[in-house]
């Protein structure tokens, strides 16, 4: 006979990957900003996919069969209308995927590009149902929420009694980064590639990457500075050249002073700075980036020229180059700063074998790829033991 459901209360000491946990009435509602820097957001893109749950989870410790999660989920969607595929929800142990369950969205975010409304459309809730989980011995799981749905969390039922589980003794990684980061194009959220460099390395992700807002925002160096790490790593550039959003003459301040903003905090955590990854249309042109008008699907192209190039505009390998000259040059001063070359974790080579789908943006194949280099790359040098 099976043990009835209970409810037991989701306590923010469960929740990990978010630096500020908010208090809705209705339950708990993650966020990986802090008040006062979601006040600063300087458009309605960046609100909701600073909002949605990259490389959050629910820490459980527990013997429960059978676990039941209430959300209220938001995705960006285009219109009201537009039907949006069904959430996957990911249980893993000890860093190996031992569950997924799958619950639909609730609420729409409005928004395109050429429509920016940023308007909430209001959605049912959705339950996520976790069964088959071998109830006996306690264990501790990661619950994984999707990384493009915001997810305020409601209820939390099992067949056995559930806790927190204890703060693991593991590298506390934070990581900035794009699109690509936030894990746009992968399948599941521990398909992303800080997930799948985290689970391999056994380190604590705190994943700061917002889509299309890699913009080197004072806001989100401070958020950074004030964030608990033994390890920082910051992939930056791509959004500056696909937005076209500085020069060469403002980007190399800029990155310094949000180097300077995190050392506040930070003074003697090693940093990684982490260039662009291959990106064809905008290797030696500069941005900004367009849809090629010729085609029906999503397809990406240099909307500027090599020539902007010479005029103080940026390309990716200008960023590259830029951005091992600010790490060495500040090396001299700080012992604990590295760079690693982006085209490390995905070059020319492996574009030709690999191709991004929509020669922007990595498809599940190479986020697997990426965040398995980065785990024997880089977390290895940092992780205990």
């Amino acid at each position: 006979m099976t043990n009835p459901l209970r409810p037991f209360r989701i306590e923010e000491p469960m929740i990990r990957g978010a630096v500020a946990v908010e208090e809705t009435g209705r339950g708990l509602l993650p966020h990986r900003l802090p008040p006062w820097a979601r006040r600063q957001i300087p458009d309605r893109f960046m609100v909701q996919t600073s909002a949605e749950s990259a490389g959050v989870r629910l820490a459980l410790r527990t013997a429960a069969d059978v676990i039941e999660l209430d959300v209220q989920a938001r995705r960006i969607a285009a219109d009201a209308e537009a039907p949006m595929p069904p959430s996957a929800y990911e249980l893993t142990e000890a860093g190996r995927l031992v569950a997924t369950a799958s619950a639909p969205v609730g609420s729409r975010y409005v928004f395109t590009f050429e429509r920016p409304e940023g308007r909430i459309e209001p959605g049912p809730d959705a339950t996520v149902r976790f069964t088959g989980l071998a109830a006996g011995a306690e264990r501790d799981l990661e619950l994984w929420l999707p990384y493009h749905d915001a997810v305020e969390l409601l209820e939390l039922r099992a067949d056995a009694p559930v806790a927190a589980a204890p703060e693991p003794a593991a590298l506390r990684w934070v990581h900035h980064g794009s699109s690509i980061s936030h894990g746009y194009r992968a399948a599941t959220t521990t398909g992303t590639w800080p997930a799948v460099a985290a689970l391999r390395a056994g380190a604590h992700l705190t994943n700061l990457a917002f889509s299309g807002n890699a913009m080197l925002d004072p806001f989100t160096a401070r958020t950074i500075r004030d964030t608990p790490a033994d390890l920082i790593t910051l992939k930056t550039g791509v959004n500056i050249v696909c937005g076209d959003a500085m020069r060469l003459r403002a980007f190399r301040p800029a990155v310094d002073g949000f180097l300077d903003t995190i050392r506040e905090g930070h003074p003697d955590t090693p940093i990684v700075v982490v260039s662009p990854i291959w990106c064809a249309p905008i290797e030696a042109s500069a941005g900004p980036t367009a849809q090629d008008p010729d085609r029906d699907e999503e397809w990406t192209v240099a909307a500027g020229t090599e020539a902007d190039v010479l005029a103080g505009k940026l390309s990716l390998q200008v960023v590259r180059a830029e951005l091992a000259a600010i790490v060495d040059r500040r090396q001299d001063d700080d012992h604990r700063l590295h760079h690693l070359d982006g085209l490390s974790l995905y070059g020319e080579r492996d574009a030709a074998a690999m191709p991004l789908p929509d020669n922007l943006h990595p498809g599940p194949d190479v986020q697997r790829l990426i965040g398995e280099r980065f785990a024997d790359r880089v977390l290895s040098q940092f992780t205990p033991g």
